[in-house]
């Protein structure tokens, strides 16, 4: 086992925040070069078509979460037979659920059709997108087994190569396909497939070592009982806990739009802060799946302290530099955002709640990735269930006393509550190891 040290950690964590500082640079840009043709309705039909895509994929981020931890732990407990088959199953899922979705794409499609209030022209192009990117179905969910198997290995590094290689080729294959050939929405559609499967294929030669002199081993131990049940407990788990989150938030967006256009609009820009929130801590959570898992692996009560205790320094330092940004940067951040007035002030209005996020919920962002490290996932579903209790009480009261002030106070609760509720289940964790 390596040393675990503050140099460690931020090895770990920094290729990931890097990575996903990638992320929203690639939506700017494929807006910006469909933007090119001069028409409102290509626009609208690939973040339409991009929205649909991410909401089929996100039912299958589990994938991602519970193959680093059991990488991990194979990886602490020098089990390489096991960590080359904890990758295989993955690529199975991940393949199988691909073609499901490639199956199944025309009923997918008509049934968020139905949903959508898009004009004729945006539905016919976004038809067309979605038509061509849905055969990268396999290969983008397999990259979710690959980054999460990379982030097991301690090989963060190689996420950030392989989005810089994604990106890189989608920005480049858009440009040439859609202002030089012409293609319009299609080739926006194509670029991605490209980069996609060329994606997959990069990060399977970067893990090309689970496949090879052991890849017999391996093989042989993709199809034990006890792991299987282990892989799909622990998706069970992480799924069933990401829908109750993310019908927590989605509550949270329906509510603030009773406010009026001005707060509904402000309410997006500061959900933004979140987000950039989420991609900073991002890395120190999946610092903490790492080293937790390893340490679980290793059964080492010694490196699990070691690992919490850096990784929790490292989350709350960062909270405190994202406030500190946010309370001197955030004015000018909202300006740059929007250029309507009536946003603007609304949006400073409630920009305070913005400032105390970080320090709220790095708790719970950190303890996220050190349960998923340790495969405790259904503490995490308990968990998700008592912040339920606490955040629609909240929403309840607190909503028609104190209107969008009170919805962001139910928000903060929310995330100080998860972290109280994983905090306090952290002991039964460490008990595990002694």
């Amino acid at each position: 086992m390596t040393t675990l040290t503050h140099a460690r950690v931020f090895r770990i964590a920094m290729p990931i925040v890097l990575s996903n500082a990638t992320v929203p640079l690639l939506g700017v840009v494929d807006t910006a070069i469909v933007g090119q043709i001069g028409l409102a309705a290509p626009i609208g039909a690939v973040g339409l078509g991009a929205v649909i895509l991410a909401t089929l994929y996100w039912a299958f981020g589990f994938l991602r979460m519970s193959t680093s931890g059991l990488a991990a732990q194979a990886q602490g407990a020098g089990d390489l037979p096991e960590r080359s088959a904890t990758l295989i199953r993955a690529l199975l899922i991940a393949f199988a659920a691909g073609l499901v979705l490639v199956a199944t794409q025309h009923l997918l499609f008509a049934a968020a059709f139905s949903v959508s209030p898009a004009s004729e022209a945006v539905e016919t192009l976004s038809r067309q997108y979605l038509a061509i990117r849905i055969w990268g179905a396999p290969a983008t969910i397999a990259i979710f087994a690959l980054t999460g198997w990379f982030v097991g290995v301690e090989r963060t590094r190689a996420i950030l190569i392989l989005q810089l290689w994604q990106n890189g080729l989608n920005v480049v294959l858009a440009f040439w396909l859609v202002l030089s050939l012409g293609w319009g929405v299609p080739g926006v559609a194509t670029a991605t497939l490209i980069a996609e499967w060329t994606g997959l294929a990069l990060g399977l030669f970067l893990a090309r070592d689970a496949f090879g002199a052991i890849l017999a081993k391996a093989w042989a131990k993709v199809s034990d009982r006890t792991a299987l049940r282990k892989m799909f407990g622990a998706s069970r788990d992480i799924m069933l806990r990401t829908v109750i989150l993310q019908l927590s938030f989605t509550t949270f967006v329906f509510i603030g739009a009773r406010f009026g256009d001005d707060t509904l609009a402000a309410n997006e820009i500061l959900l933004q802060f979140l987000g950039i929130m989420a991609y900073a801590l991002d890395g120190i959570a999946f610092a903490a799946e790492t080293l937790i898992g390893q340490a679980f692996g290793h059964r080492s009560a010694t490196e699990l302290r070691q690992a919490t205790r850096i990784c929790l320094q490292w989350g709350f330092g960062g909270a405190a530099l994202l406030a500190l940004i946010f309370a001197l940067a955030g004015p000018a951040i909202i300006d740059l955002m929007t250029t309507a007035p009536g946003v603007r002030l609304t949006a400073r209005l409630f920009l305070p709640w913005l400032v105390t996020a970080p320090l709220i919920g790095a708790a719970c962002w950190i303890y996220d990735g050190i349960f998923i490290g340790a495969l405790m996932t259904g503490a995490m579903v308990r968990s998700a269930v008592m912040v339920l209790a606490v955040y629609l009480p909240a929403l309840v009261l607190l909503v028609p006393l104190f209107g969008n002030h009170g919805l962001w106070a139910a928000l903060m609760l929310m995330n100080a509550a998860r972290g109280l509720t994983l905090y306090r289940a952290f002991p039964a964790l460490a008990a595990k190891l002694g």
